[in-house]
């Protein structure tokens, strides 16, 4: 009987990793084309859900339904996407970032804590206090403090709130913006930025961790092969989440690449704006002032 339930589970996923070559073949669009579908859905009111087309009201709430289906094994499958070494890039983030005491820190789309426990653990701080966990998902956050419950962070807030309105956090805040795998997911990048500048004190930085463009063309042909191929197949296995998954690698495609990024930080009033690839830009970490 196992082995009958092993190779119908064996089947299934190599019938749905044809149909994602298949869909890859036919969707995965090039810069500038998506530049062009960017263009027209902004006279539109629509926007990319992945390589979907919706109204621009609809990708908060697919989004959000995303990371609720996915939230309990979220980082299991960055641990089994990225080979581990996401943790590598989120320890960089934060040595780039460098905090000191004692100052605010607020963590946006930071909903398990691994940012903002690595924030914590750089300060030598114990309970975590000072650092304010803000993410759209309830489902997130939920195992964020239960995880820093059992770390002692017991100082450490938790916001449930979006990106794109922070209406209960007050001008001038904090010192520092951290946003690590996150501002792709909102409707409106620049509503974010403007809301990050809003919020940080004057001196204060921002910083973004995010996918980016592998710069290499022939590395970038091998990650968009894994990323299509191997990917919404692992979401299937480790986390029964095909499309999640799927909206996942569609949504990496999707996002500008590390230049077009940096002018709209600028664009936000950011100062002394600069990126750093990791892993032949596979991912970027993005940088601001605020003046």
């Amino acid at each position: 009987m196992s082995t009958l339930i092993g190779k119908s589970i064996f089947l299934r996923t190599l019938k749905c990793a044809r149909r994602t070559s298949c869909h890859f073949r036919k969707v995965h669009q090039t810069r500038a084309a998506n530049l062009e579908q960017k263009n027209t859905e902004k006279s539109s009111g629509e926007t990319h859900f992945g390589f979907q087309t919706v109204k621009e009201s609809e990708k908060a709430e697919k989004v959000y339904e995303v990371f609720e289906d996915v939230a309990s094994s979220y980082d299991k499958m960055n641990d089994a996407m990225s080979f581990g070494i996401h943790r590598l890039w989120k320890d960089i983030f934060v040595d780039r970032l460098a905090p000191t005491k004692p100052c605010k820190i607020l963590d946006v789309a930071g909903g398990t804590g691994d940012i903002a426990f690595r924030i914590a653990k750089f300060l030598g701080s114990s309970d975590g206090s000072g650092i304010t966990v803000c993410d759209i998902n309830q489902a997130m956050l939920d195992v964020g403090r239960n995880r820093a419950s059992g770390l002692g962070y017991t100082g450490m807030e938790w916001l449930q709130g979006d990106a794109e309105n922070l209406s209960s956090i007050a001008d001038n805040s904090f010192d520092a913006y951290t946003i690590a795998f996150g501002i792709r997911n909102v409707t409106h990048i620049e509503n974010a930025l403007s809301e990050a500048y809003r919020v940080l004190k004057p001196g204060g930085r921002f910083m973004c961790l995010e996918f980016s463009l592998v710069q290499n063309e022939n590395l970038r042909w091998l990650y968009d092969q894994y990323s299509f191929q191997a990917i919404p197949v692992m979401g299937q296995l480790i986390a029964g989440q095909w499309k999640a998954y799927q909206y996942l690698v569609e949504s990496i495609r999707q996002f500008p690449n590390q230049e077009e990024f940096a002018s709209m930080i600028e664009r936000a009033g950011f100062k002394f704006v600069r990126y750093e690839n990791l892993t032949f830009g596979v991912v970027a970490v993005h940088s601001g002032h605020k003046l």
